[in-house]
């Protein structure tokens, strides 16, 4: 099954670093109708059929040797991501129960990127079911002033106002519902065990958001001031999640929730976790460690601090989380070009994330083809007027610089398309086109 991001596996920080673990859960089985039944199936059926076709093979070696650093032609992904509501809107789901139309919504995604995008996905023929994970949360829950936009942004709402309300936090402890797993589990083998591989599947998209959880406690503005004025109280609140994470991690080992994550899972802000490197020992299910896992990181928060404030009140408590793993990647949406010479110390580090904003050049000679060059081209371009040739130039630029790079292609954050979903084939439709051009 094609996993898309925070929709697929089980995440250590969740999208912003607040303690998700994964989907809402089944607290009952649900009732499922005739009808919602055999359009579940028959949807099941065609994309155990996309699974079986050959380039599906052909894809996943290529992303066996990219994420190995071996040469070969970029790879490409296209995530719509907040625009799926306008690809496939809720209004077109034919299903009629709330779990039903969940499962439908991730079914369609898989068919409609292989009918659509000309891009390197790849589509397994499984169903993973998640092992329900409950947590207690660390002690404060972040506030928001709304938007009066349904889409809108939210302003900080800060619940942290001194180094005292510090002593409020707590670290989360973590349980597993084996009852909920199993009634989510039957679900899906009655559903699907004839025609998908029904698997179950713990903890497995490890990303660390420390900063986004932070200011979202303390307020962006607050914490800026903070580097300056209130250092100490700044890195205090960061090694007490630095620790509250170590312990989650533990958590999950001690359980056996931790999952191996060297197939198509979703890694970092980008790309997956294909690779025969991990684990690098004989493992079973239940003793997985950190070890035989991909685990990424990001301080978006911080795009516009110094390399030195960046490297000192973030990098290096995300050196701490993350030297364990096997295999790591760093960044999302923050311009890391004047930064990579210290997230080249991070311990195993393989993919780095080139937001829209970097300076794409520099960072080729930077990277050169020692880490993967995770490029995350301008979503913009898929709203106002879609210029074809403007897009054109623009990936034949980015080619030109990162060439004998171990380059991705991943467009992503694109929250809407104005309602043209035909912008996101005829933009992956220019890339194919580049790449091979360029091959």
């Amino acid at each position: 099954m094609l996993l898309l991001p925070g929709g697929k596996c089980q995440r250590i920080g969740g999208a912003k670093g607040l303690g998700e673990v994964g989907d809402p859960t089944l607290e009952e089985k649900p009732v499922v109708s005739t009808e919602d039944r055999r359009l579940l199936r028959d949807l099941a059926k065609r994309v155990a059929e996309v699974a079986a076709l050959p380039v599906m093979a052909e894809r996943r070696e290529q992303w066996m040797r990219h994420n190995a650093l071996a040469p070969g032609r970029p790879l490409l992904l296209i995530f719509p991501e907040g625009a799926w509501r306008e690809l496939l809107p809720e209004s077109g789901l034919r299903c009629v129960g709330e779990e039903p139309r969940r499962m439908e919504l991730q079914l369609r995604q898989s068919l409609y990127c292989h009918e659509h995008f000309q891009d390197d996905t790849v589509i397994e023929r499984e169903w993973p079911v998640h092992k329900v994970v409950r947590e207690t949360g660390w002690g404060l829950e972040p506030r928001r002033i709304p938007s009066p936009s349904p889409t809108g942004a939210w302003k900080f709402d800060p619940v942290i106002h001194a180094a005292s309300d510090l002593k409020k936090l707590t670290f989360p402890e973590v349980t597993y519902d084996e009852a909920a797993t199993r009634r989510r589990l039957a679900l899906a083998q009655d559903l699907f065990g004839d025609s998908l591989d029904v698997r179950l599947r713990g903890v497995c998209h490890v990303s660390f958001h420390l900063m986004a959880h932070y200011t979202q406690l303390r307020g962006l503005e607050e914490v800026m001031l903070d580097m300056a004025e209130n250092p100490n109280m700044l890195h205090e609140a960061m090694a007490f999640f630095v620790e509250g994470h170590r312990r989650r991690i533990t958590q999950y080992e001690e359980q056996h929730l931790l999952d191996l994550n060297n197939d198509g899972t979703y890694h970092s802000s980008g790309g997956v976790g294909y690779t025969r490197e991990l684990p690098r020992r004989k493992v079973a299910a239940a003793s997985v460690r950190p070890e035989d896992m991909w685990a990424s990181a990001e301080s978006q928060e911080l795009a516009q601090v110094s390399p030195e404030m960046h490297a000192e009140f973030a990098l290096a408590y995300e050196k701490r989380l993350l030297a364990p793993f096997g295999l790591t990647g760093y960044g999302c949406c923050e311009d890391l070009t004047r930064k990579l010479d210290h997230v080249f110390t991070i311990p195993h580090i393989r993919r780095i994330s080139i937001a829209p904003f970097a300076d794409v050049a520099r960072c080729a000679e930077k990277l050169g083809d020692r880490y993967i060059f995770s490029w995350k081209p301008r979503p913009s371009m898929l709203v106002g007027e879609f210029n074809e040739e403007a897009v054109r130039a623009y990936i034949r630029r980015a080619l030109a610089a990162t060439r004998g790079c171990v380059l991705e292609i991943i467009l992503k954050d694109t929250h809407t398309c104005e309602g043209h979903p035909e912008r996101f084939d005829r933009w992956c439709r220019i890339a194919r086109e580049e790449v091979e051009e360029g091959a």
